[in-house]
């Protein structure tokens, strides 16, 4: 399962890396290739909880493998994209539809993990699952760089060979793939499909089409509005896609908000903190990668070291230890990014990836177990689909304040170099969309005033540009923060028997009910 899912975590930061030569070749403009990344982002998101559901009622090997074959065809057709005019839409497309594969695969692919693994072994197995796939994400940069300097298009043919692995082992791990024989609630998919894609798509553009826009609130608004309906709808159904009553557990609810507040920092620090060294640090793409190994050499180590603190005492420790020391390793990061110095900034980068490292294993689990009323598909749907609710918000938001931090700066410098302000701040707006958008910030070429004052103050803008990421980990500092106040909520001691001790108490008739609900993977 974890060679599976191994492509979908790889495919979250490799395409980044690879963008400026994409753009060059395919001659799109900075706002199309923002689409290309985003439209998987939206796929991921719009679905994830169906593929959580699909994962209980076709079984999850069904899933995962369907998954797999609809996230490699996607994978070559995106890297078979024409170079005539009609390549934009054709990337967008089949990165949609690889979203929605990564979708199908990775809920169907943490159930069969949490299904074959008792309760007692389940935090370590899971701090390995996360440990091991998270760390693969920061994999993404170095492959991207390596796989660039022959051609862009490796970077999408590279999931052939894993996906061929994937498909093998699958089989040969024999997953056992019982099915519920209960219908599929497409009203249900269709609302909460609407409302995530609508939702996320107002926080992606609301950098692009500005917060006073009323195309962002009406994305944002509305897709919250469709939300709502989806939850009204889910409590009267019969067969809901997503059982909403695990919310009235107060740890599993904490354990949500935990996770939430987590991923506002954990996804987007991948795209700030590399597109920070390769401006203000001038590092290339295989630096940049090298530089978020230091972020992942603390996650790596405390996702271990959190399983095992889920597995004796409970996650409420792991949780705590995870959001204070990922809010002091963000904040004393974000202190050093003016030093322009990647080697003085690994011991904060670390700290910060640490805190990470405590939450996201432990969290994850410690919801599956407490959700005893809802199965292993769903609750693996419910909580990848806030993490990556949470992904798109924080990019989106953080995304905005580092455009407006950075327009202020370059602008200020500008102005001390003699060009007139109205001038010094179009001209700093387009720098900032064009560095934030990941297009290619090279130094202007040619004459006149503007021109020759942008490459006077090159290096004023790395230093600028480092001192608006500032504001972007702060940020990151404060949403750890303020997981740390939702962690206090959550009960305290170890309780992963939960669900055994609800069996206790259940009749035999009820118990064989939810033993084909949600024991059913065993």
């Amino acid at each position: 399962m974890m060679f599976a899912v191994a492509m979908t975590f790889i495919d979250q930061t490799i395409v980044s890396i690879a963008a400026p030569d994409i753009v060059s070749e395919l001659g799109l403009s900075t706002s199309g290739m923002q689409w290309v990344v985003n439209a998987y982002l939206l796929s991921l998101a719009a679905f994830f909880a169906v593929g959580g559901r699909l994962a209980d009622l076709w079984g999850p090997r069904r899933v995962v493998v369907a998954g797999t074959l609809i996230f490699v065809i996607s994978s070559v057709l995106c890297g078979c994209v024409p170079t005539e005019g009609y390549a934009l839409t054709w990337l967008i497309v089949f990165r949609a539809t690889q979203g929605l594969g990564a979708a199908l695969l990775f809920p169907a692919a943490l159930a069969v993990v949490v299904a074959v693994f008792p309760v007692e072994r389940r935090g370590r197995a899971l701090a390995l699952f996360f440990g091991v796939t998270g760390a693969l994400t920061a994999l993404g940069p170095l492959l991207g760089g390596w796989l660039t300097s022959w051609t862009w298009r490796a970077i999408f043919w590279v999931n052939i060979p894993v996906a061929v692995v994937a498909l093998i082992l699958t089989a040969l791990a024999r997953v056992s793939d019982r099915r519920r024989d209960e219908p599929l609630d497409v009203t249900g998919a269709l609302l909460i499909a609407v409302g995530m894609g609508a939702s996320v798509l107002g926080f992606q553009q609301a950098s692009v089409w500005g917060w006073d826009s009323a195309a962002t609130w009406a994305c944002i608004v509305g897709g919250l509005a469709v939300l709502y309906v989806f939850c009204r709808y889910e409590l009267r159904t019969s067969h809901p896609l997503i059982n909403l009553s695990v919310f009235r557990d107060r740890a599993f609810t904490v354990d949500a908000l935990v996770l939430f507040f987590a991923m506002l920092a954990f996804v987007p620090v991948f795209f700030f903190a590399s597109v920070y060294a390769q401006v203000s640090l001038s590092a290339s793409p295989n630096q940049a990668g090298l530089y978020l190994l230091y972020f992942f050499a603390g996650f790596a180590i405390a996702s271990q070291w959190g399983g095992r603190i889920l597995d004796k005492q409970g996650a409420r420790p792991a949780l705590k230890i995870g959001c204070v020391l990922g809010a002091v390793g963000f904040a004393l990061w974000a202190g050093k990014l003016t030093d322009l110095s990647m080697h003085d900034q690994w011991p904060y980068a670390a700290l910060a990836g640490a805190g990470i490292g405590f939450i996201l294993a432990p969290a994850s689990t410690d919801a599956v177990n407490r959700s005893i009323d809802a199965s292993y598909g769903e609750v693996t749907g419910i909580t990848q689909t806030v993490r990556n609710y949470a992904a798109s918000v924080g990019l989106a938001v953080f995304g905005t304040i580092l455009t407006h931090a950075m327009t202020d700066r370059v602008a200020e410098t500008l102005q001390a170099r003699g060009v007139p302000s109205g001038t010094a701040h179009s001209v700093a707006g387009n720098v900032a969309q064009e560095i934030t958008g990941q297009a290619d910030a090279r130094t202007p070429t040619g004459g006149g005033p503007v021109a020759t004052a942008m490459r006077d103050a090159m290096s004023s803008i790395r230093m600028d540009f480092a001192e608006a990421n500032q504001w972007v980990f702060y940020g990151m500092a404060i949403a750890l923060g303020i997981g740390f106040l939702c962690a206090l909520r959550h009960p305290a001691g170890r309780e992963p028997g939960a669900a055994e001790a609800l069996d206790a108490t259940l009749s035999p008739t009820e118990a064989n009910k939810k033993a084909g609900r949600s024991d059913g993977l065993r």
